[in-house]
């Protein structure tokens, strides 16, 4: 799902794992707005009417945000009209950094994703406020999730001690959005009597029998092992945890700990890495994966499996992206060592930049209390339920669930074009939090819930999750020059292990390339963050 998959990739990301620092030009709440104007509790939000200009990113081209159900419901609830500047997200970071650098810049941006490298540079040149006074006195629900997960709490304050931005943050309590195996259809195993894998080794036999075998009954050996929606990346973190990597979890994808240490290695540069490579590689050169897995569009891909070929898939339940039923969750499987864990999970906080406010805002206390209002329970059932009798119903039980003009919209609108008429969140940019309760994509479905349950007792425990490395300037302008290179030669490097192209004889010219490019240096960097990280605690 590309909600599910953005934020996941956003959680893992190198440079957006960490980076900030220094001083910034102001330490305090601004005095610069009329503060007798604004409530500090209830609704409105301001006594008397005020406008504000707002950038954001928006999914569906057709939506006019300054005409939108959701906004116009909430400036006659809080006395806030916001005059709204979208682009879509493709073209989002070109638009988003146009407007900053040539000054031209609005007073707020709403799910516009700035990584911790540009909060670093807007918060330093005070473009963008510290947020960490108006968090206290005007925006008691994210503070108490603060409160609440000392995690989040450490990954949004940055090394200087401010909060910059507004993130996203997926509910950790909703399991199914943290962690979730690969869909297998059980169909094919019952047909040839076999049990879902435990193993590693099982999960090999498992493919190979589904590629030798006419289990679709069409006479033809058309039949494929494990399909990928979003590339390699899925299937690397499904098996992270059974070949013993990052045990502290995704959210510095790259770094794990030395066992028994506090101290740092590089992923990539580990024996288990490379066995977990070999492994893929075995999978690759015979066929049992898709060969286009490096190069193919997501939505080219999901054409293919649409066809009902493949016997396992990557991304979300099946019957919810292409209408194939009979799919179940796998287990997570013991690797080769011995070891069973699924641990490619981050503590709930997705990107921190998608709200900001910049230092042309003139009512910085009313605009923190506009957006808190989506860390609250009112708030999230609004932003992604609507309007009761409109968009949704609510049952006996207290479940809410879409109307059927949404569901099976009568013009053939799908899901996500049909809310999109009223709300924003299609597409997965926006600040606020994502509950469960008021979430309708497919991971609130009951399959859905059944495959996080089963990975449930594997998954990696809360407590040894580390936050997002938060650097500082001159540590950041470090680990920028030596892992933009790294990074990419990674990556290469793992495709050309995977495919065959490299040969494994090469591992050890591999490791000593990266010792080369500065690998040491940027551990020693991140060893120095994170002991200062638990200093601070």
């Amino acid at each position: 799902m590309r909600r599910k998959y953005f934020a996941g990739m956003a959680a893992s990301l190198l440079l957006s794992a960490g980076i900030l620092g220094a001083c910034s030009k102001t330490d305090g709440a601004s005095e610069k707005g009329d503060l007798d104007n604004v409530n500090e509790t209830g609704m409105p939000i301001v006594k008397e009417k005020i406008q504000v200009d707002g950038f954001a990113a928006k999914f569906f081209a057709s939506q006019d945000w300054n005409n939108l159900m959701l906004w116009d419901e909430y400036e006659k609830m809080t006395n806030v009209e916001v005059d709204w500047t979208t682009v879509q997200t493709e073209a989002l970071a070109e638009k988003r950094n146009l407007s900053l650098t040539s000054g031209d810049y609005p007073e707020i941006y709403f799910a516009s994703a700035f990584s911790k490298t540009d909060l670093l540079k807007y918060g330093q040149q005070g473009i963008f406020l510290p947020l960490n006074d108006y968090i206290d006195k005007y925006a008691p629900n994210f503070k108490k999730l603060l409160d609440e997960n000392p995690s989040v709490k450490q990954g949004v304050t940055m090394a200087d001690g401010n909060i910059y931005g507004f993130p996203t943050i997926y509910d950790p309590q909703f399991e199914a959005l943290r962690a979730g195996a690969p869909w297998v259809k059980k169909e094919w195993l019952d047909k040839l009597g076999m049990k879902e894998p435990e193993t590693t080794e099982e999960f090999y036999q498992m493919l190979k029998a589904f590629k030798e075998n006419d289990l679709n009954g069409n006479g033809q050996a058309d039949e494929q092992g494990w399909g990928s929606v979003y590339g390699i990346n899925p299937m690397l973190s499904y098996l992270r945890g059974s070949f013993g990597l990052n045990k502290q979890g995704s959210m510095n994808i790259n770094l794990d700990f030395k066992e028994g240490t506090n101290e740092f290695r590089f992923v990539p540069a580990t024996d288990e890495y490379k066995e977990m490579l070999m492994y893929m590689n075995k999978l690759y050169s015979e066929g049992l994966i898709n060969q286009d897995v490096f190069t193919v569009a997501p939505q080219d891909f999901t054409a293919e499996i649409s066809k009902g070929n493949y016997g396992v898939l990557d991304a979300i339940d099946p019957a919810e992206l292409v209408k194939l039923d009979g799919y179940v969750g796998l287990p997570v499987l013991e690797g080769p060592n011995g070891e069973r864990a699924y641990n490619t999970v981050s503590n709930g906080l997705g990107n921190l930049g998608m709200f900001v406010i910049t230092d042309k805002a003139k009512n910085p206390e009313a605009m923190v209390r506009w957006m808190d209002y989506f860390y609250g329970e009112e708030g999230t059932k609004m932003f992604f339920m609507g309007f009761e009798g409109i968009t949704y119903e609510e049952d006996d039980q207290g479940n809410f669930k879409y109307l059927e003009t949404i569901t099976n919209n009568p013009d053939g609108l799908n899901m996500d074009q049909a809310i999109s008429e009223y709300l924003t969140w299609p597409g997965g940019y926006y600040p606020g939090i994502v509950r469960q309760k008021f979430f309708q994509g497919a991971e609130s479905k009951e399959n859905s819930t059944l495959n996080a349950e089963k990975v449930k007792p594997y998954r990696i425990k809360d407590e040894d999750i580390l936050p997002g490395l938060n650097y500082t300037v001159e540590e950041n302008d470090k680990v920028s020059a030596i892992m933009t290179d790294i990074q990419t030669y990674v990556n290469e490097s793992t495709a050309a292990f995977i495919t065959g192209k490299m040969d494994f004889g090469k591992w050890g010219e591999y490791t000593k390339n990266l010792e080369k490019m500065g690998m040491q240096d940027y551990l020693d960097v991140s060893q120095q963050a994170y002991e200062r990280m638990e200093k601070e605690k």
